[in-house]
C-alpha cells in the first residue's frame, strides 16, 4: 500500500457518488419489502401523515426504518473495523472475523442459548444474548491484548487471533453437540445474520455505541498513515507502535463486537469493503480512505438488506447468504492482482 498518487478531486467525486448511492439504497429499503406498500403511503407515513392502514405504519416505522438504519451503521462499523485490521497487520486479507472477535461473540451467544437455555424470543432473553455476545467478543479481545504485550510481530499476533478463533469455534461445536434441538435451531437462526433484530427502542443504544467508536477511529488517521510507511519509519516519526496497535485492536474489536451482538456475525463486509473503497478513491491515505470505507460499507450493507427482502412473500434471505456472492469475486480479484 502507498500514500502516493492521491487526487483530492477524484476522492471527493467518489465520496459524493457513494453518498448518492447510500441515499438511493436507503430509500429503496424504505419503499420495498416483503409487503407491497404504495410509495405514496410510505411518503405519507414518513412525513407524519395518514398512510391509510395501521399495519403499513407499523411495517414502515417499526420494521423498515430501523432495519435500514441498522444496516447503514453496521456496514460502516464492519468496514472501518476491517480497514483498521488490514492497516495494522499490513495484510489485505485481514478482517473482523480473522482475529476471532466474531467467533468470540458467537461463543458468548452459544453459552447463553445452548448452555443456559436462552433464546431471542423475549426482551429479557434478548438482552442476555446481547450481553453474551459482547462478553465473548471482549474476552477474545482481552486475550489478544495480553498476547500483544509479549508478541511484537503483527503477523504472529494475527496467527494468535486465528488460533483463538479456532478454539472458540471448537467450544461452539461442543455446545451444539450437547444442546437440545430447539437451542441449536435458535443459535443457527442467530448465526445467519440479520439487520432486522434492532427495533426502534434498541436503535438509539446501538447507534450511540457504534458511532462513538467510529468517531474514535477517525481520530487515528495520522498513526494509520504512519503505519503504511512501515513500523520502523513510523517509530522514527514518534509513533508508539505497541500502543497504537493496541488502540487499533481495541477499536476494531469494539466495532465488531457491537455489530455482532446486535445483528449476529455478518461476514465479508469488513474484508472486502476497504479494497472497494481504495479502488474508488485511488489512495491509501486514511483522511480520504476512512470516510470512503465507512460510506461504502453502509452502501453495501444497505444493498444486501434490500436484496434480502426482494423475494417478498417467500420470506427474508439471510444476510450471510448474500455477502459471499459479493465478497468472493472481490477476494479472488485481489489474489489475482497480487499474484
Amino acid at each position: 500500500m502507498t500514500t502516493e498518487g492521491v487526487s483530492p478531486s477524484r476522492a471527493a467525486a467518489a465520496i459524493w457518488i457513494i453518498a448518492a448511492a447510500i441515499i438511493l439504497l436507503f430509500g429503496g429499503c424504505l419503499f420495498f419489502g416483503s409487503v407491497d406498500i404504495p410509495a405514496g403511503a410510505v411518503i405519507d407515513i414518513l412525513t407524519g401523515g395518514d398512510g391509510g392502514k395501521r399495519s403499513w405504519e407499523v411495517i414502515v416505522v417499526g420494521a423498515r426504518l430501523p432495519m435500514a438504519c441498522t444496516a447503514l451503521i453496521s456496514g460502516a462499523a464492519l468496514a472501518v473495523a476491517g480497514l483498521l485490521m488490514q492497516t495494522t497487520f499490513d495484510n489485505p486479507l485481514a478482517g473482523p472475523s480473522i482475529l476471532g472477535v466474531s467467533t468470540g461473540s458467537s461463543l458468548g451467544v452459544a453459552v447463553v442459548m445452548l448452555a443456559l437455555g436462552g433464546s431471542v424470543g423475549t426482551i429479557g432473553h434478548y438482552f442476555s444474548v446481547l450481553l453474551g455476545a459482547m462478553a465473548g467478543a471482549m474476552a477474545v479481545l482481552v486475550v489478544l491484548l495480553l498476547f500483544s504485550r509479549f508478541i511484537h510481530s503483527s503477523v504472529m499476533l494475527l496467527i494468535v487471533g486465528i488460533m483463538v478463533g479456532y478454539l472458540a469455534s471448537s467450544a461452539v461445536s461442543l455446545l451444539n453437540f450437547f444442546s437440545t434441538q430447539e437451542g441449536v435451531h435458535s443459535f443457527v437462526i442467530w448465526g445467519l445474520g440479520s439487520f432486522s433484530g434492532v427495533n426502534l427502542e434498541r436503535l438509539p443504544v446501538f447507534a450511540a455505541v457504534t458511532l462513538a467508536v467510529l468517531l474514535l477511529s477517525f481520530l487515528m488517521v495520522k498513526p494509520l498513515d504512519a503505519l503504511l510507511l512501515g513500523e520502523r519509519y513510523a517509530a522514527n516519526l514518534g509513533v508508539d507502535i505497541r500502543a497504537t496497535r493496541n488502540r487499533l485492536l481495541l477499536l476494531s474489536g469494539l466495532l465488531t463486537a457491537a455489530v455482532t451482538a446486535f445483528c449476529g456475525p455478518i461476514g465479508f463486509i469488513g474484508l472486502i469493503v476497504p479494497h472497494v473503497a481504495r479502488m474508488a478513491v485511488n489512495t491509501s491515505r486514511h483522511i480520504y480512505l476512512l470516510p470512503a470505507t465507512a460510506m461504502t460499507g453502509s452502501a453495501i450493507a444497505l444493498f444486501c438488506s434490500l436484496i434480502s427482502v426482494m423475494p417478498g412473500s417467500w420470506g427474508v434471505i439471510p444476510v450471510n447468504a448474500i455477502t459471499p456472492i459479493i465478497g468472493v469475486p472481490v477476494i479472488l480479484y485481489i489474489i489475482l492482482k497480487r499474484k
